[in-house]
């Protein structure tokens, strides 16, 4: 196993010239981690309530750092070594399979480095409640894959990887994984409890399926501060302590604000108290602090308000927004000032590009003219349908491969003419095969042919988006497939044609 050694230069905080304090805390807990796991695969539906979370524990190092004198908005960075991963259980019918379970487990640790912004609130002398949120960066440190197998027969295979791969190819781990983490709980002084969330950003493993694989935990947190705080430079004074250092306080003597220099402003409408001539009332500057008279009460004071009886919006004077079709969008920014339209299109009414009474937001085929009932498309014509489903019915591979047949190109290249013809058109290529065999190899030889289906058309000049090719194995039979007769039915390819609409 390739270890990454992490090494930050945390307590190089110490010889900073801090804004206000900091402090060191030891951290340790539980969690449960999962995997959030997305992919395509056709069972997957089935599969993914057989992965469960994995309990795991956490413990490492915090700073927190305080971001001004009286600020109540901490920076917490800090350095903690995280278990993640997940488990997997699953039993399965011994009349089938050789086997009557698999227990799995996949568990990963990491070197985590949470970025967080944390805001306090006092709720008692020495109690303060927090929350926060942030990024964090996690670096691979180890991990282990198991897999034990219970065969029938009784005996268990177990099969153990403790050096894992990383990389970017399948079946490999990234290095570094990236996400979100949030966090709550209440401080006691030097110890603190918190519940945690985390939640990955990037996907940490690269399956042999396509797929998004990230991590998600949630747990508890205790932590406990180490030694005392580092207070601010002894240098910086503030005898009012309302955050402005005396030689730039105009009032250093009685707290105040920094809009007024530090002097106070009861009214807190940027005029000191002391040039104020209504300090108990929000004013103006050049009302000397008091407040102007707003006859319509718009918020548009007299002096500057062209309507003052008729309350409107200060963008046009103190007057209503003119709005001649009444479509909500005023006539300076509506493109169609006479015709009501919806704001997306500028005031105008919804486009109907293929003219056929339907419009564009709801026509599923705006290119093309058809029926309301179909979402604006056209019925597929009949004898298409029938042709592509002959065609499909002649398409042969070599034995157990996805090699087509020099025969099947000819009727492909008859599907390809049909759909290059009819553009609106979509084709969905399924594969399927019989029961004999292995059951994984069905499912992939099953996607590989249609997959090889749809790779051959797409050379004919038929865009590769209006194609789909799915494989489904053994799982769409036609029939119980008890004789060659019915296998031999059941090792298809189905070509199945859509409109837009649909």
């Amino acid at each position: 196993m390739r270890r990454l050694f992490l090494f930050l230069p945390f307590f190089a905080f110490l010889n900073y010239d801090l804004p206000a304090q900091l402090r060191i805390a030891m951290v340790g807990g539980a969690h449960t981690a999962s995997v959030n796991e997305t992919n395509s695969l056709p069972d997957w539906d089935d599969l993914k309530s057989k992965y469960s979370s994995r309990t795991g524990v956490h413990f490492g190092f915090m700073a927190d750092l305080q971001l001004g004198v009286n600020s109540r908005v901490y920076f917490q960075p800090g350095v903690i070594l995280y278990n993640k991963g997940r488990k997997f259980s699953n039993t399965y019918d011994t009349t089938v399979f050789d086997y009557s379970s698999i227990d799995a487990s996949q568990y990963v640790n990491y070197i985590e480095v949470p970025l967080n912004l944390v805001y306090k609130l006092p709720i008692g002398q020495k109690v303060k409640f927090f929350i926060g949120a942030g990024p964090y960066l996690s670096f691979l440190y180890n991990g282990k894959e198991k897999t034990e197998t219970f065969l029938k027969t009784g005996k268990v295979v177990t099969v153990e990887n403790t050096d894992l791969p990383v990389g970017d190819g399948p079946g490999k781990y990234k290095t570094l994984d990236l996400g979100a983490n949030g966090t709550a709980g209440i401080e006691f002084g030097k110890i603190f409890i918190a519940a945690n969330f985390s939640r990955g950003l990037t996907d940490f493993y690269k399956a042999t399926y396509e797929g998004s694989f990230r991590h998600q935990s949630i747990g508890g947190t205790l932590g406990i501060f180490l030694g005392k705080p580092v207070e601010l430079d002894p240098g910086t004074k503030d005898k009012d302590k309302d955050g402005i250092p005396d030689a730039k306080d105009e009032c250093p003597e009685v707290a105040g604000t920094a809009i007024t220099n530090g002097c106070p402003d009861i009214d807190a409408d940027g005029i000191a108290d002391y040039l104020d001539k209504c300090p108990q009332q929000k004013g103006l500057g050049k009302h000397n602090g008091c407040p102007a008279t707003d006859s319509d009460g718009d918020g548009v004071i007299d002096d500057e308000d062209k309507c003052k009886d008729i309350a409107g919006l200060k963008k046009y004077n103190g007057c209503p927004v003119p709005d001649t079709d009444k479509d909500g969008i005023n006539d300076d920014e509506d493109k169609c000032k006479n015709v009501p339209g919806p704001g997306r299109y500028d005031g105008c009414p919804v486009p109907d590009t293929d003219g056929d009474g339907i419009n564009d937001e709801e026509d599923k085929c705006p290119g093309t003219p058809g029926r309301k009932e179909n979402g604006g498309c056209a019925e597929i014509q009949k004898e298409i349908v029938e042709k592509v489903a002959y065609a499909a019915k002649r398409i042969q591979f070599t034995f157990a491969k996805a090699e087509l047949l020099p025969e099947s190109m000819k009727v492909l290249d008859e599907v390809a003419e049909i759909l290059l013809k009819s553009p609106e058109l979509k084709l969905e290529i399924e594969g399927h095969t019989s029961n004999e065999g292995n059951y994984n190899a069905n499912m992939k030889l099953s996607y590989e042919r249609a997959e090889t289906v749809r790779a051959y058309i797409t050379g004919k000049d038929v865009e590769a988006s209006r194609l789909s090719a799915k494989g489904y194995g053994p799982d769409r039979p036609l029939n119980m497939g008890n004789t060659p007769e019915e296998k031999a039915l059941n090792r298809r390819v189905e070509l199945k044609l859509s409109n837009n609409y649909k």
